[in-house]
């Protein structure tokens, strides 16, 4: 792992700007980027989503996260990236994921975001179940998440 970078599973919550700060630490002088996403547990169309149930394998997920952090960082010139996913029960609204990219260029920054969290929802052993007013359903890979890993 680069010093620079920092991945997380976790129950807690996490502060947006904290991470955003931290990033900006690591090269006050030649970041000229910052890119963060933040992914929100959110309702269905079809059902209304009250919670969401996320579970990992611990050291496994850790390490899988770390392989997509190392294959953005050969891929893109970036100072730094923040990987932090929450697991146990969310309610609606709430936080789960957030990827923070720092670079030199907005589009080193963008492309290492987008990269880190399309292969984060193929690839990390994380587990869904969504809690709706129809009763509990494990979440299934999407196409589109196939789609989107496949474009890098």
């Amino acid at each position: 792992m680069k010093t620079n970078d920092l991945i997380l599973v976790q129950e807690a919550d996490f502060d947006i700007s904290q991470h955003y700060q931290m990033l900006l630490k690591i090269n006050p002088a030649g970041t000229g980027a910052a890119v963060l996403f933040v992914g929100l547990v959110r309702d269905l169309d079809d059902a209304k989503v009250e919670a969401m149930q996320l579970e990992h394998y611990p050291g496994m997920t850790e390490a899988c996260l770390q392989q997509i952090v190392d294959k953005a960082h050969q891929r893109w010139a970036i100072e730094g990236i923040h990987v932090v996913h929450r697991v146990g029960k969310l309610l609606r609204h709430e936080q789960i994921v957030l990827v923070g990219v720092t670079s030199r260029h907005r589009s080193d920054a963008f492309c290492a975001c987008e990269f880190v969290m399309d292969y984060l929802k193929q690839d990390a052993p994380f587990w869904k179940a969504e809690f709706t007013e129809n009763g509990k359903q494990w979440v299934k890979g999407k196409e589109s998440d196939q789609q989107a890993d496949k474009r890098w």
